[in-house]
């Protein structure tokens, strides 16, 4: 294992230190090291708290600042926050007008996100996100997991939150904006967690693992590597099929890379992809591409589709500020 780090132990508290260096105009780490927060925060709005295992990067943390997220709470590698830091992190970024937590579907996550907002002095409302059509049931959650469709939820609702929404209205919308959104991914290599020092699986240079997790968890399948049209045409159908009758009007088409994919490979999928969709009567609106839910080092993508109704559109729109996201601004 190659990795630029010092200890397993410290590369978290090491990396959020760096970043918090690199983008001290937009957010800043609590001096317990447990949350991270927009530097300024607007008073009366509804605060967005997420977070989950780091090594998913720029999730959640990279998402922190005007128009997303007002927190992002990161656990170890691939491991879940503990209800500690969604509750520190509401008692400082809670202006007033409540909370809302987006969280991944994610056995851990889940838990601990709802045990903060239990234990959290201030009003709480939660979302779970649950994007993924590769399976129903993975190795840890019941139900579908919440991938790189949580990353549309949190832009969505946080350009209504900026707006001013209130908290109730600002939980039906970010429900809304999952339940619109569909994802699979596929993996050509495995990750590397820094902890464990080998790759997560083994998977030859002839195999894919199909519909894979963002933690490196099985797919489908495992299958002999198929081309570019063939892996987008097999998604894509896939997640057509999972929408039904929603698969009509106009989309936002978001190709995510896992970390370790070349920008060029990203752009064909897409490429492909819209393609496909088009001629299903699925309308591209939006676009977005490159590598913003990470799995370490993992070669590898997946396609989100998110139908987007027009004040869907609108709030997209809207700028953005954050260190993985900047626009408008």
């Amino acid at each position: 294992m190659k990795k630029f780090m010092n200890a397993a132990g410290d590369i978290l508290t090491e990396s959020l230190a760096g970043f918090a260096a690199a983008h001290g105009d937009i957010l800043t780490l609590d001096p317990s090291g447990k949350f991270l927060r927009r530097k300024t925060l607007k008073q009366g709005k509804v605060a967005l708290i997420s977070g989950g295992g780091s090594g998913h990067e720029p999730l959640h943390g990279g998402f922190v600042g005007h128009g997303m997220l007002d927190a992002a709470c990161p656990g170890q590698v691939f491991t879940s926050p503990t209800p500690d830091q969604m509750v520190e992190a509401a008692a400082v970024v809670d202006t007033g007008a409540g909370c809302l937590f987006i969280v991944k579907n994610y056995e851990g996550d889940v838990m601990n996100f709802e045990m903060g907002a239990e234990m959290a002095s201030g009003q709480v409302a939660s979302v779970i996100t649950n994007d993924d059509v590769a399976v129903e049931d993975s190795t840890w959650t019941t139900g579908r997991r919440g991938v790189a469709g949580t990353l549309v939820v949190e832009k969505i609702a946080g350009a209504a939150a900026e707006n001013g929404m209130a908290l109730e209205p600002l939980a039906a919308l970010a429900k809304r904006v999952n339940a619109n959104a569909r994802s699979m991914g596929v993996a050509l290599t495995s990750c590397t967690v820094p902890a464990a020092g080998k790759p997560t699986f083994e998977i030859s240079d002839g195999e894919m693992e199909f519909g894979v997790g963002i933690h490196g968890e099985p797919g489908r399948r495992r299958d002999t590597l198929k081309s570019a049209d063939a892996i987008a045409e097999e998604i894509c159908s896939a997640i057509i099929h999972d929408l039904g009758d929603r698969a009509k009007g106009n989309a936002l088409l978001f190709v995510n890379g896992f970390g370790g994919t070349p920008a060029m490979e990203l752009y064909l999928m897409y490429g492909i992809a819209r393609g496909l969709l088009e001629k299903q009567g699925v309308a591209v609106a939006r676009s977005l591409v490159g590598a913003y839910v990470t799995s370490l080092d993992m070669a590898g993508c997946s396609i989100t589709v998110v139908m987007m109704d027009d004040e869907m559109l609108a709030l997209w729109d809207q700028p953005v500020h954050t260190a993985g996201l900047r626009w408008g601004m």
